[in-house]
């Protein structure tokens, strides 16, 4: 038996990965080079696009919660993204080119994936198939997926933050500092006064944007990773609360907690580049150069990559996919990553890894995963296949989509105690469940 998987991204890479350790042929297709995408820069196998984060790794964060889980699942890769990360505070940030040349690597050497290079603008729901083809899914194959589904696409634009170079940030102005003082001071910061901040907002508000196709008009944002002039049009000091906050971050040479502060965030393992925290964006290029050069510190600096928008493609999942990722229309037919409308990177490994483990039990006549609210996965794609949403959005990991457990009101108001809480009983959950299959 042999399996299709279309797209080479990260969630159709972690799937390949789990049916060849266990001994299935799998035929892995990515239309990249012979066809791009509007935000791809690589050839590569699982390319990160927007940022190079992947967020917390501590249980008491949902995200973090979520890659324990998938280690007890036995995520492929993982281990990759440990051996390429560097340092970004609490959270867990990589070598973006780095990891993707070893994932690639990791595949193309691997006996039991071959890959082809061609764009897929069609496939048999007769045969087996994983549709990985994430969020920039090319016209043909949206078309024929519209086809088999029988459903109408929903779609959302992301945005992609600038990256610029550390030499060219002036640190007389610039200091490195984790907010609160937490860890060793991994991210760069660019401390504003009340003055700069405004001129940064005016330019900011002022500045042209890209202009959208026609048939983007209506487009729909992510709240997560709203561009950074659409949060700045709520309001004068929307961006002071949001990823501007100065709060945490006093600059020791002075004693003084800044009116606004951009932080930069480490991108490659050398780190020689940065990428600027929350600064997706689709102002045009001149406007951003303004913009970035208006920052205190920023005044030469050299930008690596601007900010672009892009489309993102998501199904109608409450109506076609069940909890174990697979389609109500032909059991032949897994879907994974984002196009099922699981938002973020470790989202989409995981929803690849779950793909890649059901496809192989189905193959082989053994009962789908499909794992509880109490755990982040089982929570996520029972969201996402909830058949009485109205109004689907994607989503990421977070607590509230999780199955809610009785607490007195003291350990409610404690947080962390309450992650942690939650965290175990994931743990055990998805634990007792493997041990039982």
């Amino acid at each position: 038996m042999k399996v299709k998987i279309i797209g080479a991204g990260l969630a159709g890479a972690e799937a390949a990965l789990q049916l060849a350790k266990r001994n299935i042929n799998v035929d892995l297709f990515e239309m990249r080079p012979v066809a791009q995408t509007g935000a791809h820069k690589t050839d590569l196998f699982a390319e990160f696009v927007c940022s190079n984060s992947l967020g917390s790794f501590d249980i008491t964060n949902a995200s973090g919660l979520l890659k324990h889980e998938m280690q007890i699942l036995g995520s492929e890769l993982l281990p990759v993204i440990f051996d390429c990360a560097i340092p970004a505070g609490a959270a867990l940030a990589i070598d973006r080119t780095l990891f993707s040349q070893r994932v690639t690597d990791k595949i193309l050497n691997n006996p039991y994936i071959n890959v082809f290079r061609e764009e897929i603008t069609d496939f048999s729901p007769e045969e087996p198939v994983i549709i990985a083809s994430g969020p920039l899914t090319s016209d043909k194959l949206a078309d024929s997926i519209k086809s088999f589904l029988g459903e109408n696409y929903l779609f959302f634009f992301d945005a992609i933050a600038p990256i610029i170079e550390k030499d060219s940030v002036n640190f007389d102005k610039a200091f490195y500092l984790n907010r609160y003082n937490k860890g060793s001071a991994d991210y760069i910061n660019c401390p504003m006064n009340k003055e700069e901040y405004l001129n940064f907002y005016n330019i900011l508000t002022n500045a042209p944007r890209i202009e959208l196709k026609s048939f983007e008009k209506n487009a729909k944002f992510f709240e997560s990773c709203l561009p950074i002039e659409v949060l700045a049009s709520r309001g004068l000091d929307t961006l002071r609360f949001g990823p501007l906050k100065p709060v945490g971050l006093v600059d020791e040479r002075t004693g003084i907690e800044n009116y606004a502060v951009v932080q930069l965030r480490q991108d490659n393992k050398s780190a020689t580049l940065y990428n600027l925290v929350g600064f997706q964006t689709n102002l045009k290029w001149a406007s951003q150069a303004e913009l970035i050069h208006s920052i205190p510190g920023l005044e030469n600096a050299n930008i690596v990559r601007y900010g672009v928008m892009h489309r993102n493609t998501f199904i109608n999942s409450p109506k076609v996919l069940s909890s174990s990722l697979q389609s109500k229309i032909s059991p032949n037919v897994f879907f994974a990553g984002q196009i099922t409308g699981t938002e973020g990177y470790t989202e989409s490994i995981a929803s690849g890894l779950l793909a890649g483990i059901n496809m192989s039990r189905f193959i082989n006549d053994k009962p789908l995963i499909e794992l509880s609210s109490d755990t982040m996965l089982g929570a996520l794609t029972h969201y996402i296949s909830f058949p009485a949403h109205t109004n689907f959005q994607p989503i990421n990991s977070n607590w509230g989509i999780l199955s809610p457990i009785d607490l007195d009101k003291k350990i409610k108001k404690n947080k962390k105690l309450k992650n942690e809480l939650l965290a175990n009983r994931a743990l055990n959950s998805i634990k007792d469940y493997l041990s039982n299959l």
